[in-house]
């Protein structure tokens, strides 16, 4: 089971690390990078969570919760 929780914390460590370079590289060149639209996709999210009211605010906590706690779950 740790093999698995190490692999996907690895996957997932690797994806967030390369969100940022991929929207500094649509904010500098304007292009998408393999067709995904990376600050489109964000900034509909934010508006998703934001047009919701509470149900988003809900949402928020949850989001923050599981990017946050990492140190909660040990």
């Amino acid at each position: 089971m740790n093999y698995f929780t190490g692999f996907f914390k690895g996957i997932v460590g690797i994806m967030l690390s390369i969100v940022p370079v991929i929207i500094l590289w649509q904010l500098l060149t304007g292009s998408m990078v393999f067709g995904m639209d990376v600050i489109g996709n964000f900034m509909g999210m934010l508006n998703g969570i934001a047009g919701a009211g509470f149900t988003g605010l809900i949402a928020l906590v949850f989001i923050m919760y599981f990017f946050l706690c990492d140190k909660c779950v040990k």
